[in-house]
């Protein structure tokens, strides 16, 4: 699970050396929301989860591959697994406010567009289902033109946490890189907010 290497320096005559761990069906999934506008803007929101080796026997039946062959000590199987649409559908009712069992007649005080890329989960079936309750309590999601992560908002986010804010470079425990995840995830999230507390000061009118 090594991260890729971006820059580094030494001393004249000296070898940099960055261990290098397979990935080994080893990976950590994330889904992260940035709120540009409106009266959450800075504000930074993500979920983790676990990707795991699983078992290469088939299930009956089906085309998958078996289940996990092992969890690590404390963590139960809500933590692993793919962003897949039910798990994306979760995360756009929590970052639009809704309350965790929601009323069907529930609905935003203010719209709420969601700019997501083309990636095949966020215009999968299951979200194409949920649009209209979407659309009903205020939630839009609209898509970027496709190859333009240029006109994505969230993307230098990643960028910079996976490049700059994540000193160490590879890991040969899950459970570290999540660790070492969340607390770069923290970091930058309260560096967007200053920033754009910064940014209001400094446009806010004069008296």
């Amino acid at each position: 699970m090594t991260l890729p290497v971006s820059y580094s320096w030494s001393p004249v005559g000296q070898r940099v050396r960055v261990p290098y761990e397979a990935n080994a069906g080893r990976r950590l999934n994330g889904i992260g929301g940035y709120f540009s506008h409106g009266a959450l803007a800075g504000r930074l929101e993500y979920e983790l989860y676990l990707g795991l080796p699983k078992s290469s026997a088939k299930k009956t039946n089906q085309k998958t591959k078996g289940p996990v062959v092992s969890l690590p000590e404390g963590v139960c199987f809500e933590e692993v697994g793919p962003i897949d649409g039910p798990r994306l559908l979760a995360f756009i009712w929590r970052l639009a406010g809704c309350p965790a069992v929601h009323a069907s007649d529930w609905k935003r005080v203010r719209p709420l567009y969601i700019w997501m890329d083309n990636y095949s989960v966020h215009i999968g079936t299951a979200v194409r289902d949920a649009r209209s309750a979407l659309e009903t309590a205020g939630i839009y999601l609209r898509y970027l033109p496709a190859y333009s992560p240029e006109l994505s908002r969230i993307e230098p986010i990643w960028n910079d946490l996976k490049y700059y804010e994540m000193n160490t470079r590879s890991f040969d425990d899950i459970l570290a890189l999540r660790t070492a995840a969340t607390a770069a995830l923290d970091r930058k999230a309260s560096k967007l907010m200053a920033a754009s507390r910064k940014s209001e000061n400094e446009l806010r009118a004069a008296a």
